[in-house]
Parts: structure tokens; C-alpha cells; sequence
């Protein structure tokens, strides 16, 4: 069984910066894919993130192109997040899904973790 673990969360202040960590166990296959997601209090949970292990090619949305930068170090995957902003504040979560493709954040993740929050406030 997958099981993924969020740590690194906290409070920020406006341009700051934090770093997101993903520890993940239990594939069975080399080939999978972590993507990183959040939800805002009150809105829906949004893709973020996503790094695929078939090519190490990542992604990252528009709004935070610039900002987050995905990468991963065997099993662990980080989120470095920097210039931060209040609009980043939520509960960020990592998930899997153990396929060859490369990443997408539109579909079906399997495995979830916990999350971790993130409040940017000054």
C-alpha cells in the first residue's frame, strides 16, 4: 500500500518562502507519478504541481509558475514555493498514482496524503 506524508507546512509572510515535503513508500512499480494539490478554505482543491518519474519532466500551474519548483530525491518529492502570497494559503496534500505517463494533474489520483497547511499572513 502507497502512503504518502506531507511535512514542511507553516506560516509565511508575504514574499516568503517555504518547502514542501513529500515522503512516499510502498510502490510497486519505479514508475509513478506525485502530484501536489491544495484547498483554500471555502474553494475547491486545485492542482499545483506534478512530477513524473517515467521522464522527470514536471509541471506546474500558471499561477504559480516562477514561484513553486517541484523536484525529488528518490522517493521524496518537494515543493520549494517561494514569493509567496496570501492566495497560496491552504491545506497542501501529495498524491500518486503509479503509472508510465507522464504527469498530468487532471486525473485520477490513487494514493493521498494528510496535508499540511500553509497560511501566508503578515
Amino acid at each position: 500500500q502507497v502512503q504518502l506524508v506531507e511535512s514542511g507546512g507553516g506560516l509565511a509572510q508575504p514574499g516568503g518562502s517555504l518547502k514542501l515535503s513529500c515522503g512516499a513508500s510502498g510502490f510497486t512499480s519505479e514508475y509513478y507519478v506525485v502530484g501536489w494539490f491544495r484547498q483554500a478554505p471555502g474553494k475547491e482543491r486545485e492542482g499545483v504541481s506534478c512530477i513524473s518519474t517515467m521522464d522527470d519532466r514536471t509541471y506546474v500551474v500558471d499561477s504559480a509558475k516562477g514561484r513553486f519548483t517541484i523536484s525529488r530525491d528518490g522517493h521524496t518529492v518537494f515543493l520549494q514555493m517561494n514569493s509567496l502570497k496570501p492566495d497560496d494559503t491552504g491545506v497542501y496534500y501529495c498524491a500518486a498514482i503509479q503509472h508510465y505517463a507522464p504527469c498530468y494533474l487532471n486525473v485520477p489520483y490513487r494514493y493521498w496524503g494528510n496535508g499540511t497547511q500553509v497560511t501566508v499572513s503578515s
